[in-house]
């Protein structure tokens, strides 16, 4: 995740005319850092080393691959760091919000198979206990996480999920590291994600249409009043759970935002992103509400409204020319909905879950998540069509869950 641009927060004053330092003499803070640097370059690291990663680093010297040192430097660590420190512990202070675990994954679960794989790791369909209770764990590779620069977004993805809790988000149930992975772990939802179920149906009838969008809205609105942009909103984000409904997933790309605060990172699925995230910012929790049209759009009219783009610049010209008003075989009642969210001025976008919920398209529906839980929805795809789907492991070459084994990275 890019970070994002301060909101107010002043940075550190000029120093204080007076407090000059004596040569010779070290501050406590200083003497600290000097220790640290012993330790370190004991294992072959400079302290700045670990934390000049990013985009405005490219003329330094690569990122040294912290499980290389593991390997060549185990010895001296030994000797450099307390008995009670062992190294991957010392390496695990890059994720402290993963507890630390030394059993592999497969003593831990029985693993079944492959879900989907990503630039950094891949989904794994687990069992656990003897009631055989079915998860879907996210496996990431902790050198692709150092070297691809998402170190932080990886932890804001952790941090968010542990804490939100609603019948229409996918709720994270655990995390742990070993000394070369990081491990997610949620439910398993059996069915799949919308963009399977809308590749097999095609368009669908606008009573689940309804329901579709009142449960996104839904778990929109309750994570922008808990302060977080999602950022990411698309079919491929969505799980449908066995009673046919919904689930929005992969935080990946949220972001902390309170009402009234900006983003700026240009981030998301560019046929999916408001125009003012393609321009750059500044933007808020509107845009989410954007991703939402255009994703009912898609479910309604079998079609996108804008063909994709190249780059995030040429896909912010077509955007911004395109006839974004829905065909004549949409009822007037969704077409005025798809209309509010898809206004291209973020400031007249629909972008409250209240005035949301009051649209004509939502007549006599609650909105409550209890009642909505209750309603009856169709079997989302039978087993006949799962196993008529394409294999997306036909072309997979690797092995996730031996330690010694972790040498993809993966394309996606």
């Amino acid at each position: 995740m890019g970070s994002e641009p301060s909101t107010g927060r002043g940075g550190a004053g000029p120093e204080q005319p007076g407090r000059t330092r004596q040569r010779g003499h070290l501050t406590k803070k200083e003497a600290a850092a000097s220790k640290w640097k012993s330790v370190l370059s004991s294992v072959g690291l400079s302290v700045s080393g670990w934390y000049t990663l990013g985009p405005f680093q490219a003329a330094r010297k690569p990122f040294p691959d912290p499980l290389q040192i593991c390997e060549k430097r185990a010895q001296t660590v030994d000797a450099a760091c307390p008995p009670e420190w062992p190294f991957p512990r010392f390496v695990s202070l890059f994720f402290p919000e993963f507890p630390f675990r030394s059993q592999p994954l497969e003593q831990q679960f029985e693993v079944l198979a492959f879900i989907a794989k990503g630039s950094s790791g891949s989904i794994l369909k687990v069992s656990q206990g003897t009631e055989k209770k079915i998860y879907a764990v996210k496996v990431l590779l902790k050198t692709e996480v150092l070297q691809q620069d998402v170190l932080q977004q990886c932890k804001d993805e952790v941090i968010i999920q542990k804490q939100v809790r609603h019948p229409f988000v996918l709720s994270l149930l655990e995390c742990w590291q070993t000394s070369r992975q990081l491990f997610i772990m949620c439910d398993y939802c059996s069915t799949g994600d919308l963009f399977m179920l809308w590749s097999t149906h095609g368009p669908f009838a606008e009573g689940k249409l309804r329901v579709f969008a009142a449960e996104l809205g839904s778990a929109l609105g309750f994570l922008h009043d808990f302060g977080v942009i999602h950022r990411d909103v698309k079919m491929e984000n969505i799980l449908i759970n066995d009673k046919g409904h919904l689930k929005l997933t992969d935080f990946g790309l949220s972001h902390r935002l309170r009402r009234g605060e900006r983003a700026y990172t240009i981030c998301g699925t560019m046929q999916y992103m408001a125009p003012e995230v393609l321009s750059g910012g500044p933007y808020n929790h509107s845009s989410d509400w954007w991703s939402l049209g255009i994703l009912l759009h898609v479910l309604a009219t079998n079609r996108f409204p804008v063909e994709p783009e190249t780059d995030h610049s040429a896909m912010l010209v077509s955007v911004q020319m395109a006839d974004l008003t829905p065909p004549a075989t949409v009822s007037h009642s969704l077409a005025l909905l798809l209309a509010e969210l898809l206004c291209k001025n973020p400031l007249r976008r629909l972008r409250l879950l209240d005035h949301f919920a009051h649209q004509h398209f939502f007549q006599g529906l609650s909105f409550d998540p209890d009642l909505l839980q209750k309603l009856p929805m169709d079997s989302p795809l039978s087993a006949e069509k799962l196993t008529a789907l394409p294999d997306p492991f036909r072309d997979f070459d690797g092995d996730f869950l031996g330690e010694e084994r972790l040498t993809l990275p993966l394309a996606g």
